[in-house]
Order: C-alpha cells, then structure tokens, then sequence
C-alpha cells in the first residue's frame, strides 16, 4: 500500500532542512548530495564571528577589494553623470524651438553646460549650426563616459571573480584537509551526505555570495545614495515627493519578500523529499524488481511531484510578483514626479532637461531598494551556510579532542609522553580493557588478551558482541576507557597516530577501491612500493593471475569503486593492499563472509600468505576459518567468555561447540 504525502514528507524533511538539500544516506550510510541549487536556510548564530572568518579569507586580496569599490564608484557615477548630461542637450534643443522659453537651468545644468561648451569649438569648425555642434559634442563625451562605465564594470566583475574563487577555493582546501584530520567518531556522528552539502551548497553559497550578493548590496547601496544626492541637486522639491514613496517600497517589498520566502522555504522542502526518493529507488531497483514494487513507487513519485509543483507555483508565483508590485509603486512615483515636475516648469522655470532627467531618477530610485531587499535574504543564508562550513573546520581533530568525553577512565590518552619505537614487532597485549560508544553504556568490559609476533587470534560471536570494536581500539579510531593496550611493551596512546597505523594493516569486509589504475590502488597500502613490490603484493594476495586478464593489467582504471570487477577480485585487491604495506600486525574483519565458497577459497590462500610472520587478527563469520587459529576468543556483550584453541573449546562444549556444530547460530 502506498505511503501517504504526510508519510513521505516526513521521510524525506531533513533532506531538505537539517542537510540543507542533501539526499537521504545511501546504502552504508553514505547520503549523495542533493540539487546543488538549494540553499542554504535559517540565519547564522554568530553573524558577526562568521563575517570576520570570512574577511580573514578575503584579507590576501585588499588591493583588489579597493579596486573593486573604486569601480563600483565610477561606474556608478558613471551611470547617473551619463544621465545626467541629457539635461544640458534637451535645454538647448528646446531654446533652439524656442528661443524665449522661460527656462531656469540649476547650478548643476550650469556647470554641465560650460563642460560641454569647453569642447565646441573643434567641432564646430566643421559644423556650422551651433546646436548640432552642441549637441554632437554632448553625445561624444557621453559615449567617453559610459565607455568609462563598461570597462570600470567589467574590471570590476574580473576582479570580484578572482577574488570569490580564489578565496574559496581556499575555504574548500581547509574544508578537505580537516576532513582528513577528523576521528572516526566525528564520521559516525555525522552522515556523509550531511558533510557532502558543505562541499556543495553550503560553499557554492559562500561562492554566490562575494560574487554576486556582496556587489549587488554594495553597488546598490552606492547607486541608491548617488541617484539621491543628483535627484536633490537637481530639485530638492521633487526629491521630497519621491522620498515620500519611499516607505511604500519598502513596504511592499517587506510584504512580498515574507510571503515569498514561506513558499521558498517549501519549496525546498517539496524538491529534497523529490531528489531523496528519487535516489532511493534508482539505488534500490533491485530490490523494487524483485517484489514488483514499480506501481506504487510510480504512484508515490506521482504524489511527492505534484506536491511540488504546487508548492513551486506559490513561490515562484510570488517570487514574480515582486518584479511588477514594485515596477507599479514607482510608476505611480514616476507619475506624480512628472505632474509635480510640471507645475514647476510653469511656476518657477524648471528646465525640461532637468525634468526629464529627474523623472528618470525617480524610475531608478526603487531598483536599488529592490535588490537591497533581495541580496539581503540571500547574504543571511550563504553566512548560516558559511557557519556550518567553519563548524567543521574548527572540531577537533583526531588527537586534539582532549580526554574523550565518554571514556570511563579519567586519563587523558593525549597526556602520555610519546615513546614512539623505531619498529613495532607485533607483541600485543590488551589488559582489561572497557570500551563504550556512549558514557551510559559499556560495549567491552574487562577484555583481556595477548599475541605475539606471528599468531594468529580469531575473534567469534554474535551480532553486537564487540568483535569489530576490539580491533578498531588497535589502530586508535577510539581511546579506550580503562586498561590498556601495548605493543611491544608500548602503551599505543604513547605512539604516534601515524606510525601506529602504518604498523596496523586491516582488510575489511567492505572493499573500496579508488578511482584509478589497479597498481594505484594496490600501492595505496605503501606509496613508496616499487613496481616490482606490486606484482609481488598481487601475487600473495592470488590477484595476479585475474590482473593480467584485466584489457591493461595492472593499468586498467577502475572506477565506482570497481564496478566491473566481482567481489571476490575487489577484496584480493583490498589484500594485496594489505601486503604492500608490511605491516606486522594484520586484522582481518569478515573478509570472506561475502563471497561465494570457491572464491573464498582463493581469498583464503593469498589470506594464508599475507599472515605469515605476522600478527593477525581475525573476526570470523564462518567458524571453519578459524579452526587453525592459535587461539579463539568466543565474545558475547562485549565479554570474553570463552578462550582457547579449536579442538580445546569443542571439548568445553560450551558456546563455541554450539556454534560450531549449529545448536545455536550467529545472530
């Protein structure tokens, strides 16, 4: 039966609130970001703090910046001066007509006049009415004039451009390079998809707004205070009666800016919910074929699709209002200044080329209030995007976190003094370790275990037991709460985080492979590998025979994390990675449990290779890999309850037994 509009909004409304338009998390947890137009909602907490991490990136660029205001000025002044000689031309164009028209030019019209009458006698040489002189002197110096406008316009544009992309290429190299400083709590905090939208919409937004939003504000600040001081140099009488629409504007605008930011606001709600479903059915057509599920997900599509169009209706409806409420407002504004404009040419001789131009003021007044109005609401969301992106870029980093927060322990794991060893062996011991997630709730209590070089430990239980944790507490992705784990003699919160790990090979039960060659992503495991120590790694792991199948062997590029290999020829590779590395302590988490039988056999031989002189720990899924393990740790929440080797935990018959001869099952 299909889920009601109430039912899939629900679903899908943190795709398009609480991610800011990214899509529901795939399968493993991994979101893809969503339509990478959305923007960012709601306003910064911290406007100020926010505006002045952003300056610090704009800093490098302060000589452009006054090169960019002292463009917006000129082409600005530009703009009005240009405007403002068609007052000097219609007056002599209406005293050639009428030679005793009573005309009273203000001081400015004066001043514009003899600027103009500087230059006529050159051309008036060639020209022999006085007027067309005139007037065709007018019209070069004001082509020069706006020709200074359009080159001050386009500098201006060039230079904001580098200065916008070049800080935030800048702001996104930060944000990359904290990502790969984070701990793999912070990931499990926070949803990729969720981190994803900091890369997309919330810098695109950061990247909208110095380009575009900033200079439209700044540049309509300055055209509104330049269009008022030549309005009241041209008639103070006039400019008071346009000033008095001006609360009208505002109005009007304030009016239509709530309501369309309502629907906006819905409307991205309606086209994350759109963008989610639609990503969890093209990533779920499998299991959509399988049950014949196509009907009622074209009919919840349907229902989602048609929600948004309405609600695409209503905001882009009002969006459009906006345009022509204020186009009326300042045509009724146009109308009075040309009827007020009127009666003063009749009464106290105001020119024609006066009003003329301040009728085209009084046109112009409103489009910076406008577009005031309008970047506003847009610089308030990219500066609560910019505030999620620096949110990011000051947590922690893995070490700097302090004591963890949910250890048991009171010590500090960063206070030990770095005893970091030249080489690591592989003697591990864990000594009655406790571990948990959350301050309230143990996952591991009193886990104590050694190996030395070369053993091999096996790890076997339930769901939920604990295994996966034990061996993430290994390499540190977490500090434990009590205890302590060494390695040869080391307490592992002593050692560097890096060497710890290059000495910590894993092979997961999730592959993932990179974009690139099959070499690349072999010598991942050890960059500095040779090529020859590839094809060695390859061969241990039993991947070489089906590289040299591959179109360009060890050249081939993969892709989609391998999509045209099998599972089985990803996890060899993830394994030959793991041998590159020469790690001494290897952990191997399922790493079979999702092949067939015959291809885990080959996984099992290059795993046979790969183990030896090292030590290694196992987390089975199927007991039969396990049986040659030098010891077996049979775990059940997060306590060892059983110990020994194959044949001696059979003899308990205990848990082990019952697994292992099926009276009970892994689950």
């Amino acid at each position: 039966m299909a889920r009601t509009l109430e039912q899939l909004q629900k679903q899908y409304n943190s795709t398009a609130s609480g991610h800011s338009g990214m899509g529901r998390p795939g399968p493993g947890g991994h979101g893809r970001p969503g339509n990478r137009h959305m923007r960012a909602k709601g306003k910064p907490k911290n406007t100020k703090g926010t505006i002045a991490r952003i300056l610090k990136y704009l800093s490098p660029y302060k000589g452009r910046f006054v090169l960019v205001f002292l463009c917006m000025i000129t082409s600005t002044v530009t703009t009005l001066l240009g405007s403002y000689m068609l007052a000097p031309i219609i007056n002599h164009l209406t005293l050639a007509v009428k030679p005793d028209a009573p005309i009273d030019p203000s001081f400015p019209e004066r001043i514009a006049d003899r600027f103009v009458s500087s230059f006529v006698d050159p051309l008036g040489s060639f020209i022999n009415s006085p007027v067309l002189a005139y007037v065709f002197t007018a019209i070069a110096i004001l082509a020069i004039i706006y020709l200074v406008g359009v080159l001050c316009s386009y500098l201006q544009a060039r230079l904001m451009l580098s200065i916008s992309l070049g800080s935030v290429e800048k702001i996104r190299n930060d944000l990359f390079t904290k990502l790969q400083t984070l701990s793999v709590r912070y990931y499990d905090s926070h949803p990729t998809g969720e981190l994803m939208s900091r890369f997309t919409n919330d810098v695109d937004n950061i990247d909208v707004m110095l380009n575009n939003s900033l200079t439209s504000l700044v540049s309509g600040i300055i055209s509104l205070l330049g269009t008022f001081v030549f309005m009241i140099t041209t008639s103070w009488i006039l400019t008071v009666v346009t000033v008095l629409f001006f609360p009208l504007l505002m109005l009007g605008a304030a009016m239509v800016a709530k309501r369309s930011s309502k629907y906006y606001s819905s409307q991205q709600a309606a086209l994350g919910a759109v963008n989610g479903y639609m990503e969890e059915t093209i990533t779920g057509q499998k299991v959509i074929k399988v049950f014949n599920h196509e009907d009622e997900c074209v009919e919840e599509f349907e229902e989602l699709n048609n929600d948004m169009r309405d609600k695409q209706f209503k905001a882009q409806f009002w969006g459009g209002v906006m345009g022509p409420i204020m186009h009326n407002i300042s045509m009724i504004c146009y109308g009075v200044t040309i009827g007020v404009g009127g009666v003063l040419m009749v009464l106290s001789g105001m020119t024609p080329g006066a009003l003329t131009v301040f009728a085209g003021y009084s046109r112009q007044f409103s489009m910076p209030i406008n577009m005031i109005s309008q970047q506003t609401s847009m610089l308030f969301a990219a500066l609560a995007g910019a505030e999620r992106v620096f949110a990011v870029i000051d947590a922690p980093a893995e070490g700097e976190e302090g004591a963890d927060p949910i250890a048991f322990g009171d010590e500090n794991p960063n206070s030990f003094e770095d005893k970091t060893p030249d080489h690591l062996d592989g003697f591990v011991i864990m000594d009655k370790v406790d571990f948990g997630y959350k301050a309230d709730k143990k996952i591991l209590t009193d886990i104590s275990l050694y190996a030395k070089p070369g053993q091999k430990i096996a790890f076997v239980g339930s769901t939920g037991a604990g295994k996966t944790t034990v061996t993430n507490l290994l390499n540190r992705f977490y500090d434990i709460g009590e205890g302590s784990i060494t390695i040869d003699g080391y307490d592992i919160r002593s050692i560097d985080r890096a060497f710890l790990r290059r000495n910590v090979a894993m092979v997961l039960q999730d592959t993932n492979l990179f974009t690139g060659t099959v070499r690349e992503n072999i010598r991942y495991g050890r960059p500095d590998a040779t090529d020859e120590e590839v094809i060695e790694a390859a061969k241990t792991a039993s991947a070489h025979s089906f590289i040299m199948r591959l179109e360009k062997g060890y050249d081939t590029v993969l892709e989609g994390n391998g999509a045209g290999l099998s599972q089985g020829q990803r996890q060899l590779l993830n394994i030959a990675r793991a041998a590159i590395s020469q790690a001494p302590i290897l952990v191997l988490d399922e790493a079979t449990s999702s092949v067939d039988t015959r291809t885990e056999r080959h996984i099992e031989h290059g795993m046979e290779r790969l183990m030896k002189n090292r030590t290694t720990f196992v987390i089975a899924h199927r007991l039969s890999t396990v049986r040659n393990a030098n010891a077996i740790m049979v775990l059940e929440d997060g306590k060892i309850i059983e110990r020994g080797t194959h044949d001696e935990l059979l003899a308990m018959k205990g848990r082990y037994y019952e697994l292992y001869t099926g009276k009970k099952e892994l689950a």
